[in-house]
């Protein structure tokens, strides 16, 4: 064997044993942790929820998700970046104590603006609720188990400012199929879709994104002053877009990459 033959031999075992790096999650202009979540066929709709009816299968791309909503440390840099006026409850905001916090009081609009901003969009209604239950149908992303403090914030009394919320990934166990954290309670979330109880029935079974036009758009996950019972993966609510609560955040999505789907 020749000494180039050796050489050559020697870099391939190198190149075999040498530890594959693990893939970098995405991330948008804003550096949050995304999760992807497999294409596929999930279970979407509830025959027990007001407007969640047909139950019916669909079949989702693959798509990236927010692991955590989007917090108010982030909130604040689009902010500062972009001129947009400050969401409602703002001025309640201390920093230093609140960073970590889901940013509340957006409204649809400026949630949509947020997401572009990054690179991002808001998920579609189907995409969230397979993020949420995945594909065994459960009724809340830990499972079946009736909610508990364990699993997320729900039921509290009254809002006090900031403090009322629990930082992003404050509940292990209340994380989705796939890693994605506070699906229930929390904060009320944003999606993209316009809001038709209707629709489900004549839902494309691939990757539907809602009627063209409406009204009211859609939002879904429970927050932090409603009974853990309504945080059910299916349960939609719905208002205008300009709307702007102390118990609606969002988070954002992203289209995966053509070799990932």
């Amino acid at each position: 064997m020749t000494r180039a033959a050796v050489w050559v031999g020697c870099l391939l075992t190198v190149l075999l044993l040498a530890p594959v790096a693990a893939p970098r999650e995405p991330a948008g202009k804003d550096g949050a942790p995304m999760v992807l979540i497999p294409a596929g066929e999930f279970t979407m709709g509830s025959a027990e929820l007001a407007g969640a009816a047909p139950v019916h299968r669909v079949y989702l791309d693959s798509f990236h998700l927010d692991r955590h909503e989007v917090t108010v440390g982030r909130y604040i840099t689009f902010l500062e970046s972009t001129g947009r006026q400050p969401p409602r409850h703002f001025d309640e905001i201390n920093l230093a104590r609140d960073k970590h916090r889901p940013i509340v009081g957006v409204s649809w609009l400026s949630a949509d603006a947020y997401c572009r901003w990054v690179g991002k969009r808001l998920p579609t209604e189907a995409e969230w609720e397979k993020a949420a239950r995945g594909t065994d149908g459960r009724l809340y992303p830990w499972g079946n188990e009736p909610p508990t403090d364990q699993y997320g914030l729900f039921g509290k009394a009254r809002w006090i400012g900031y403090e009322t919320l629990a930082p992003v990934g404050s509940f292990a166990s209340g994380r989705s199929p796939y890693g994605v954290y506070d699906l229930a309670g929390n904060v009320w979330e944003w999606v993209a879709d316009w809001y038709d109880k209707d629709y489900y029935a004549r839902s494309p079974r691939k990757n539907p994104t809602g009627p063209e036009k409406g009204e009211e758009k859609v939002y879904r996950g429970g927050g932090w002053n409603y009974e853990g019972f309504l945080a059910q993966a299916a349960l939609r609510n719905r208002d205008d877009p300009d709307t702007q609560l102390n118990t609606l955040g969002f988070r954002c999505a992203m289209d995966a990459s053509p070799r990932q789907r």
